[in-house]
């Protein structure tokens, strides 16, 4: 055995990167990660769908992966293995593939074994994988590996066909099903009775159903809950549930979470010999294809079982009989014949895509298998694509690096891949999977092809483990080039253009008409709705198909877009960004996320939003004018935000001028958030506050704070300002820095101001009550005039100092930036008593951070390529085309028909009637002119009529700019 990784690199056990596998612990956690980590996997084949398994298993983390293959490289591997050469023909492909699989995570030990499978081998792994395996082998090891506690996975393609299997022994424990946050919700009133009936507050739907556990926490009244084990609920509604006797209780009387507790549990499962005969074993995915699913079960054996008799691959007539014979046993109401001869047609092929999702998802099954985190496949399931089909027949061709591909679509349609000329836009996860499908398939290789790719980042640490075209010396580098270098190196025969262009409006000079009327199509591999849908835009515009497609963890979609054909990716119909109301965040928290918001919110306007208007200020000259046209409300907050900056402590503003004074400032800022503010609040809502109708205020989701009290001896408190001063220091250019040790000794001598809550202070409940007094406001007229003379003093200006804005970055750690976000947002939730976070947990919520794994990767960029072979061959069917939702923790598959576009139906009266015709037209912010050029070769269209049409065309759209949807009309002239 070759062995690559020496176990010296490897991290202790328990150990865990958090840098590398940052965006997979916000999918699997912690714990998960460590059992992961003590786990062992045998892959077994190692031509496309091996490799595709090994890749996702390796950047997922597990202790080892060992990768066992006999065979030589041949051509047709060169269609799907990604990691082989043509000067790898008649070599191993386990040992040739060995270098490029190591080098994709420096903490997994990764082996080769030439030799042949056995049991001494497979006892040596908690988990076996055979792909390209006998059926023979599979239920022979798979009886062994039931029989020993080995988890057993078979996964296969044959051509546009894909089978997966597993069997996790007789007893399997299950952690988390669904690796979801445990719901929580807030209490509104709890009834003394049996059952006791729990109302929720109705800010958010409880979301628990019949049978959930669930504990109490804050409980006041009734505070026997607070301490009694998981208790099982019965749901009432969204907001209500009931709960066991609390008749004898204490009267309930306000506050309280209830909080579900996820409760592990056992799933058995059948050998493979057993589970064969079994079809209530069979996960469907695409409910248009029930029948076809069961047919496939029988195919596949079927197609082993003329292999073994016959050593080659049969004819379609031949495996329809051997179908039929194990059909009589298995007594299927229908077959689906045109299924296996399709089987039988394409069983020869193989394609990257079809590994990329069957790859994909046989590698989220092996990481259920070494955690125990979310719900397994029990235990068949068959997936196909068979609507990929060309209708006219193909030849044939041998010799080439796509002889896996040419098997299934002939020679014509390869030509055509590789004229193709495709936008890429984003280098990241699912880019780089595409770029990897792209190169395999050959899409854009020919003289005629290209592929252009665009993304403006840069290789970061928290990339590489999923973004699996990186290596560590890549790190600082521009995502697309080494993403199209490495595309090259696959198959160097690649036509490929690498950009570092944001796509918006500033680059529509480079992605302009001409560029967009070359290509055949997109592809978006982006990371948010905004880019998704100027994107789509531009595609609706210019007339050309679109593969979208995006993850979420373990969950994954895929969209295509066909130009008058399918409905377009759409307008963005997500809520605003900051979905907290402001009130909430400045006065009522009542959850983590509104206090990590806070912190963030409060970082921006002190490291970066009154920086940039101090800098502002100071160069640009007609900056005060325009910030009093906003309002007086907006431009006293700015422009007094500008001079205090300016002003030093001397002369009452907050500019520090050493090290003393920014940690004064600080520390007098402290008081004022978590003292000051609360005692103010307090003030005018005294915890003993009733509402008009005679109930507490302080309740639901309302808490009740408390203010803090500076303590220099508490190790949170001035590490926490350490953190804000340093920051404060580099923003504001004093030229000093601090150690621990002496700012602890400047705290003991600050003199605080003292404070005095005032009743003249108002404070809004709702934010349409802040706005609608915002608006009644006139300002402070005086004041404003004050702080324009000051503002306009030339002795401001002459000793000012720039500014230095800090942009917040969440994954460099030696900046400060979450250390601050996480110490203020924990300080912020003692004042209301909520439980802190962590930092994990707080840089995820802080950060924004998209949770991602490279399983749902891979199966996601998969799908988006087959459907890349439909629009290719010019398919013109919608039921050829599926949209796909999936979620591979919990086995959720849906592929589906896309929508059509909408169509509205425009009749106008004239004296020459014509026979009623279709008209499709893609509206954008220039449709009017669009329009006309669809239907100006129409007979007897003068400008009256166009006009006619454009006016019922408004009506009924209730607009005249519509941004990205494709529109069939029927009009009658």
């Amino acid at each position: 055995r070759t062995v690559i990784n020496d176990a010296s690199n490897m991290s202790e056990i328990g150990e865990i990167d958090e840098g590398l596998y940052s965006r997979q612990l916000y999918v699997v956690g912690h714990e998960a990660m460590r059992r992961m980590g003590a786990a062992s996997v045998l892959i077994a084949g190692l031509r496309g769908l091996g490799v595709e398994i090994a890749k996702n298993v390796i950047l997922c983390g597990v202790k080892s992966v060992t990768v066992q293959d006999e065979g030589q490289t041949v051509w047709a591997d060169l269609s799907s293995q990604f990691f082989l050469k043509e000067q790898n023909l008649g070599q191993n492909r386990a040992t040739c593939s060995l270098q490029q699989l190591s080098a994709l995570n420096p903490h997994v030990l990764v082996s080769a074994h030439t030799g042949p499978l056995s049991e001494d081998l497979l006892l040596q792994f908690q988990v076996v994988v055979l792909t390209d395996s006998s059926l023979d082998d599979q239920k022979r090891f798979g009886e062994f590996c039931h029989s020993h506690g080995i988890k057993f996975i078979v996964a296969d393609t044959k051509g546009l066909c894909g089978q997966l299997f597993c069997d996790f022994g007789e007893e399997f424990t299950v952690l988390d099903r669904d690796g979801e946050m445990p719901m929580s919700a807030m209490i509104q009133s709890i009834t003394k009775e049996n059952p006791g009936v729990v109302f929720c507050v109705d800010e958010q739907k409880h979301g628990f159903s019949d049978g959930t556990k669930v504990v109490f926490s804050e409980v006041q009244g009734m505070t026997e809950l607070n301490s009694v084990g998981p208790v099982e609920i019965k749901a009432h509604g969204p907001y209500s549930f009931s709960i066991g006797d609390t008749s004898a209780f204490s009267e309930y009387e306000r506050g309280g979470v209830v909080t579900e507790v996820k409760q592990p549990f056992v799933v058995k499962f059948k050998p493979l010999s057993d589970a064969l005969l079994d079809l209530e074993l069979l996960k469907m995915n695409d409910y248009g294809k029930v029948s076809r699913h069961h047919t496939l079960h029988l195919a596949f054996q079927a197609l082993h079982n003329f292999v073994k008799k016959e050593q080659r691959l049969p004819h379609a007539d031949a495996l329809l009989d051997t179908v039929r014979e194990l059909n009589a046993v298995a007594q299927l109401e229908q077959l689906d014949e045109a299924a296996v001869r399709n089987l039988s047609y394409t069983a020869q092929g193989d394609l990257a895509p079809m590994n990329a999702v069957i790859g994909g998802f046989a590698a989220h099954e092996i990481v259920k298998a070494c955690s125990g985190k979310f719900t397994p496949l029990q235990q068949w399931l068959y997936f196909d694509a068979l609507e990929c089909l060309p209708e006219e027949e193909h030849q044939l061709t041998d010799g080439t690096r796509y002889d896996g591909q040419i098997a299934v679509f002939g020679s014509a349609f390869q030509e055509k891949l590789e004229r193709q000329k495709y936008f890429l836009v984003g280098a990241g996860a699912i880019g780089c999977e595409l770029l990897k499908n792209f190169a395999l398939i050959g899409l854009g290789a020919g003289e005629e092809g290209q592929i252009t790719v665009t993304d403006m980042d840069f290789i970061e640490r928290s990339n590489l483990n999923r973004q699996f075209l990186f290596r560590s010396q890549d790190i600082g580098k521009p995502k697309s080039e080494i993403a199209a270098k490495a595309a090259r190196e696959m198959n160097p025969q690649m036509q490929i253009t690498a950009h570092q262009n944001r796509l918006d409006p500033d680059s529509e000079g480079v992605y302009d008409y001409n560029f967009f009327m070359g290509l055949d199509g997109a592809a978006a591999a982006l990371d948010n709705v905004e880019a998704r849908v100027y994107l789509d835009g531009l595609c609706v515009k210019h007339q050309k198909a679109l593969l979208e497609g995006g993850t979420l963890g373990s969950k994954g979609h895929t969209l295509v877009v066909v130009p008058h054909l399918t409905e377009s990716y759409g307008q963005d119909k997500s809520s605003s960004k900051n979905a907290f109301p402001l009130c909430t965040l400045k006065n009522f928290p009542h959850r983590i996320e509104h206090t990590l918001q806070w912190a963030r919110d409060q970082f921006e306007g002190l490291f970066k939003q009154t920086p940039e208007n101090v800098n502002l200020f100071l160069s640009d000259a007609g900056f005060v004018e325009r910030t009093l046209a906003h309002g007086d409300a907006e431009a006293l907050e700015v422009l007094g935000g500008v001079w205090s900056s300016l002003t030093d402590l001397n002369g009452g503003g907050q500019r520090p001028t050493s090290w003393e004074d920014c940690v004064s400032w600080a520390r007098c800022k402290w008081e004022t958030l978590y003292n000051n503010d609360i005692c103010q609040l307090l003030h005018c809502f005294p915890p003993d506050q009733v509402t008009s109708t005679g109930l507490p205020f302080w309740s639901g989701s309302k808490r009740c704070p408390h203010p803090l009290t500076f303590d220099p001896n508490n190790v949170s408190t001035p590490i926490w300002s350490m953190w804000w001063q340093q920051l404060l220091c580099m923003v504001k250019s004093t030229g000093s820095r601090g150690k621990r040790d002496s700012t602890r000794e400047i705290l003991k001598n600050i003199r605080v101001p003292s404070f005095t809550p005032k009743s003249s202070v108002k404070i809004h409940l709702t934010d349409k009550e802040m706005q609608e007094d915002k608006e009644k406001q006139s300002g402070d007229a005086a004041k404003l005039e004050e702080l324009k003379a000051k503002l306009a003093s030339p002795s401001l200006k002459v000793s000012a100092k720039q500014m230095y804005p800090i942009d917040f970055e969440k994954d460099d750690d030696t900046n400060f930036h979450m250390d601050y976000v996480v110490a203020a947002s924990n300080l912020r939730a003692e004042n209301y008593d909520i439980p802190a976070a962590d930092r994990h947990q707080s840089k995820g919520i802080a950060g924004r951070i998209i949770p991602a794994i490279a399983t749902t990767t891979a199966a996601v960029a998969g799908l988006m390529c087959l459907e890349l072979y439909k629009l290719v061959q010019g398919h013109k069917k919608i039921s050829s085309y599926r949209t796909a939702y999936v979620n591979l923790a919990v086995q959720y598959f849906v592929m589906s028909q896309p929508s059509r576009p909408l169509q509205f139906k425009v009749s106008y009266g004239s004296a020459a009637v014509l026979q009623p015709f279709l008209l499709t037209v893609s509206y954008c912010v220039g449709f009017r002119d669009r329009i006309y050029e669809a239907v100006s070769h129409l007979p007897n269209l003068n400008k009256q009529v166009y006009e006619v049409i454009i006016c019922c065309i408004a009506k009924k759209t209730k607009t005249k700019k519509i941004a990205t949807h494709d529109v069939t009309f029927k009009v009658k002239i």
